[in-house]
C-alpha cells in the first residue's frame, strides 16, 4: 500500500455529511416536531380573478352616474359586488385555504372554507416523490409533487413554489427519518411521537 497503509485514499478523509444536508439527530429522546416550510399553490392562478377585479373596477368607474334610464347606480353596484364575491373573493379564499405545510416528521395538506380536509404522509414510512413541470409550470418555476408510499392514496401537491427545493428538502428529511427508524430498531428503542 502507499501512502504508510492509510488504503486507496492515502491522506484524503472522507466527508461526515454532505455541506447543506441535514445533519443526523443524536441518540436519545426524539427531537421535538418543527415546521421547515408552510407554502400554498402558487398564485398565477389567481390571474384571472384580478383581471375581473381591474375589469369590475373601470366598468363602475365609467358607468357610475352614466347608466341609461330604468337602471339606477344601486344595481350597478350590486352587480359588481355579486361578480367580485363569486369570482374574486371566493377563488381567493379557496387558495388561502389550501396550505401544505412540512415539518420535520411529516407533510401536511390542509384545504377547504368551510369544512377542513386534512391529509398526512409521514416521513418515517418513507414515500417516493415523483415530480412534474409542463411547460408553462417551468416557465413559472412551479412543479406538481406526488408522495406515494405504496400504501395510502398518494399525496399530490399541485402549482408548487421552488419545486426543486421542495424536492429536495422532502428527500432530505425521508433520509434523516429512515436513518432514525434504522437507528431505533438497532437498539430496541422506539422513538414517541407526541401529538
Amino acid at each position: 500500500m502507499r501512502g504508510g497503509g492509510l488504503g486507496h485514499n492515502g491522506d484524503v478523509t472522507q466527508p461526515t455529511a454532505y455541506p447543506g444536508r441535514p445533519l443526523t439527530p443524536g441518540p436519545g429522546p426524539a427531537p421535538a416536531e418543527l415546521r421547515l416550510v408552510r407554502f400554498r399553490r402558487h398564485a398565477r392562478r389567481l390571474f384571472w380573478s384580478a383581471l375581473v377585479l381591474v375589469a369590475v373596477a373601470g366598468a363602475v368607474g365609467f358607468f357610475s352616474g352614466n347608466l341609461p334610464d330604468g337602471f339606477e347606480d344601486w344595481m350597478l353596484w350590486a352587480a359588481a359586488a355579486a361578480v367580485v364575491l363569486l369570482l374574486v373573493v371566493v377563488p381567493f379564499a379557496r387558495w388561502y385555504a389550501h396550505t401544505y405545510t412540512i415539518t420535520t416528521r411529516r407533510v401536511i395538506e390542509q384545504s377547504g372554507l368551510f369544512g377542513r380536509h386534512r391529509t398526512e404522509v409521514g416521513h418515517a414510512r418513507g414515500y417516493t416523490i415523483g415530480e412534474r413541470r409542463g411547460p408553462l409550470q417551468r416557465m413559472w418555476g412551479t412543479g406538481t409533487l406526488t408522495l406515494s408510499n405504496g400504501l395510502d392514496a398518494p399525496l399530490r401537491m399541485k402549482d408548487v413554489p421552488s419545486v426543486r427545493l421542495v424536492h429536495e428538502v422532502l428527500a432530505d428529511q425521508v433520509e434523516v427519518n429512515q436513518i432514525l427508524a434504522h437507528r431505533d430498531a438497532q437498539t430496541g428503542t422506539t422513538t414517541v411521537i407526541d401529538d
